[in-house]
C-alpha cells in the first residue's frame, strides 16, 4: 500500500529535480527519429535478456521479502518474474518497436473553402508519470511505449518490487544510451519514502502531464482523489460473462474456465457468471462443474443453490467484489435484458462478455452495455494491450476522456494542427 505521507523538503527537492530532468528529455525525445527510437527499444530487449539471470535473482530478493507475509497469491504472482515472463518481457518490447510511430501521424485533413489546408496530427503528450505496485514487468511496458509515443516517463515502483524493477530499469537506460538518446527519458525514483508519490500527484512543478497508477484499489483510489494532472486508470477489474441460452455449451465452458482461472489475479479475470434463466436445464449444472473441476470456489445465487444446493451463498457484497482469486460469483438472469441490468448495477465499466449464437442478442449486449472492452464469444482475459496488436499497454482506463481500454502508443498522443495558407487573412 503507498499511504499517504507529508513531504519532506528533500523528496521535494529530488522529485522535482527529476521532473526538471523528464521535461528536458521529453523535447528532443518529441522529435527523435522513429530509427533512434526503435533501436533504443530493441537494444533495451536485448539488454533484459542478457541480464536475464541479474533480473531474476533481484527478483528472488523481492520474492523472499513477502515471506510470511499476508500477500494475497495474486500479489505474489504479479510480483513473480521467470525465464518465460522475461523473455516475453523482451519480445513485448519488440514488438513495441515494430509498431508504427504514432508521433506525426496525420489523423484527419481537410481543406477549407478559402484554401486553407488543415491537418491535424500527433505529438508526444510530454511526461507521464507511472505509480505502480507489485508488478515489476510494467518498467519495462511503460518504458517502452512512452519512448515509442515520444514521451519521457517517470516510474515510481512500490518497495515491494523495487529491487527487480531496478534492475530491469538499468537495461532500458542501456537501450537508450545505445541509441544515443537522453538516459533521463526513462527515470525510476530511486527512493522508497512514499511521499515521493504524493509529489508526483502534485505534478512535480509543472512537469508531469499524465499519470498512470497500476496497482491495487487503494493506490488508484489516492491518485484519482488525489491528482493535480489528468489521469489514466481504472479503479477494478470486476469483469462480467453472460452466458445467454442460445450459447455453445462447450464452447461457453472453455471460455469461462479460461476467463476465471487462466489468471486470477489480473484485472481482466472474470469475477461473476451470469446465466441465461432459459438455461438452466442445459447449461447451469455444467458450467458450475468445469468451474468446480478447475479448483474454482462458487458464490451462488438463491436460484442457483435450488440447482446445486452445496455451494456458498452468495451475499450483497459478493456482487461487487474483484475476487483476484479462485472465486466467482454466479447468477441466474432474465436473458439478455436481466444481464445488461446486473451489468449496469455491479460493473467497474472494465470488461465484459458474451457468449451467444444469436445475433440479435450480441447486438443488444454491444450496444447497451458501457464498458470500455466488450467481447464475443471471447475471453475476458484478451483485455490486454499485447493481445490487442499494441504490442503492451500502460494500463486499461475506463474513464471516458481522452483514453478507454487499453493504453497503448497512440493513447499516450496528443495532437496539435497544422494550417497551410497562400497569404490568406481573415474577413
Amino acid at each position: 500500500m503507498l499511504d499517504t505521507v507529508a513531504p519532506s523538503p528533500d523528496i521535494d527537492a529530488l522529485m522535482n529535480d527529476i521532473g526538471r530532468k523528464a521535461k528536458a528529455a521529453a523535447r528532443p525525445l518529441g522529435f527523435a527519429s522513429t530509427e533512434a527510437k526503435n533501436r533504443a527499444l530493441n537494444a533495451m530487449a536485448d539488454a533484459i535478456l542478457a541480464n536475464k539471470a541479474q533480473i531474476l535473482v533481484e527478483n528472488a530478493k523481492d520474492l523472499k521479502d513477502t515471506e510470511g507475509s499476508e500477500m494475497l497469491a495474486s500479489f505474489v504472482d504479479r510480483l513473480t518474474l521467470n525465464d518465460k515472463r522475461i523473455a516475453e518481457m523482451a519480445e513485448g518490447i519488440r514488438a513495441i518497436a515494430a509498431l508504427a510511430d504514432p508521433v506525426g501521424e496525420v489523423i484527419a485533413a481537410w481543406d477549407r473553402p478559402n484554401g486553407l489546408k488543415i491537418e491535424r496530427v500527433r505529438t508526444p503528450l510530454g511526461v507521464i508519470g507511472v505509480i505502480f505496485e507489485s508488478r515489476p514487468n510494467v518498467t519495462a511496458d511503460a518504458g517502452a511505449l512512452c519512448l515509442k509515443a515520444g514521451n519521457a516517463v517517470i516510474l515510481r515502483c512500490g518497495s515491494d518490487s523495487r529491487r527487480s524493477s531496478q534492475a530491469i530499469h538499468a537495461c532500458m537506460v542501456d537501450g537508450l544510451k545505445a541509441a544515443g538518446l537522453p538516459e533521463h527519458a526513462i527515470q525510476l525514483v530511486p527512493v522508497s519514502d512514499r511521499a515521493a508519490v504524493g509529489a508526483m500527484l502534485r505534478g512535480l512543478d509543472g512537469s508531469i502531464d499524465v499519470i498512470v497508477p497500476r496497482g491495487g484499489k487503494s493506490l488508484v483510489a489516492r491518485v484519482q482523489n488525489e491528482a493535480r494532472v489528468p489521469v489514466f486508470a481504472h479503479l477494478e477489474g470486476l469483469c462480467h460473462i453472460y452466458v445467454d441460452a442460445s450459447a455453445d455449451i462447450e464452447m461457453a465452458k472453455k471460455i469461462v474456465v479460461n476467463a476465471k482461472m487462466r489468471r486470477t489475479g489480473i484485472c481482466g479475470a472474470a469475477e461473476t457468471l451470469l446465466v441465461d434463466g432459459a438455461a438452466i436445464g442445459t447449461h447451469l449444472t455444467p458450467l458450475l462443474q468445469v468451474l468446480t473441476d478447475a479448483g474454482c470456489e462458487i458464490r451462488a445465487s438463491a436460484t442457483v443453490l435450488k440447482v446445486a444446493p452445496g455451494m456458498r451463498p452468495a451475499t450483497e457484497e459478493d456482487w461487487s467484489t474483484e475476487y483476484l482469486d479462485a472465486i466467482i460469483s454466479v447468477a441466474v438472469v432474465d436473458g439478455i435484458s436481466g444481464a445488461i441490468a446486473h451489468i449496469q448495477k455491479y460493473s467497474s465499466n472494465h470488461t465484459e462478455a458474451v457468449i451467444a449464437e444469436d445475433p440479435a442478442v450480441v447486438e443488444r449486449f454491444f450496444t447497451e452495455v458501457d464498458s470500455a472492452i466488450l467481447l464475443h464469444n471471447a475471453s475476458t482475459q484478451f483485455a490486454d494491450g499485447g493481445e490487442f496488436g499494441m504490442g503492451a499497454e500502460i494500463g486499461i482506463a475506463t474513464g471516458k476522456m481522452h483514453a478507454r481500454g487499453p493504453v497503448g502508443v497512440e493513447q499516450l498522443t496528443s495532437f496539435k494542427y497544422r494550417v497551410r495558407g497562400a497569404g490568406q487573412t481573415r474577413p
